[in-house]
């Protein structure tokens, strides 16, 4: 019986910190996410970022997709000057930032405003490659909402000031798994700084001009 109770304390523990967590990084990003690019202020460079094209059935990743739009709507109404895409290079054959400059150029977006963060692996680290490597101290985040603000609660832990333009959702059945994900991953962001993490890679600075 004992056992139970302290079995069924722990539960009560883990879903507290569950919803704490997760209450406070939402709280948080309050009046600092947009979802219309008439809405959202100005700012000189945005944050895109990474995630697969593709998923497991082949089929292309509608949070990819949106997205890709969300960033080319920005750049195209001058809402940012310049953009930072941010993902994973770590195999020789996958390369998200690449793909997704690709994708913005046919839609009509100027390569030359689009500078390629390969060390993007996880939020954490994109967001303070922004800050280090591309000597950014503000951004506008691009991103579906749920993610923008866990972005916006990383930049604001590193010093940046940072707002969010909300990319087009998935419906709540097909983005689930995620939405749990992203539940784990906002407490796993007080462990990052509770441990002192650090990016996976910084390197040499890359320099975007005024």
């Amino acid at each position: 019986m004992r056992l139970l109770k302290i079995a069924l304390v722990l539960i009560a523990l883990v879903f507290t910190s569950i919803f704490w967590c997760n209450y406070t990084i939402s709280s948080n990003s309050k009046n600092k996410t947009f979802y219309k690019v008439s809405e959202i202020p100005s700012s000189k460079t945005g944050l895109l970022l990474g995630t697969s094209k593709f998923l497991a059935n082949g089929y292309i990743n509608p949070y990819y997709t949106y997205r890709i739009n969300a960033a080319a709507d920005l750049m195209q109404a001058k809402k940012i000057k310049f953009l930072i895409i941010s993902g994973d290079n770590s195999q020789k054959n996958y390369n998200e930032p690449e793909m997704m400059k690709q994708d913005l150029v046919v839609l009509g977006i100027d390569s030359t405003k689009l500078y390629l963060d390969f060390a993007g692996f996880r939020t954490f680290d994109s967001v303070i490659r922004a800050k280090e490597i591309f000597g950014q101290d503000s951004l506008t985040i691009i991103s579906q909402a749920w993610h923008n603000e866990r972005d916006i609660f990383i930049a604001e832990k590193e010093g940046l000031k940072a707002i969010g333009y909300n990319a087009k959702d998935v419906n709540q059945k097909q983005g689930l798994k995620t939405q749990i994900r992203e539940k784990l991953a906002r407490v796993k962001v007080y462990f990052d700084y509770l441990f002192n993490t650090k990016p996976k890679f910084l390197g040499e600075k890359i320099e975007i001009p005024d």
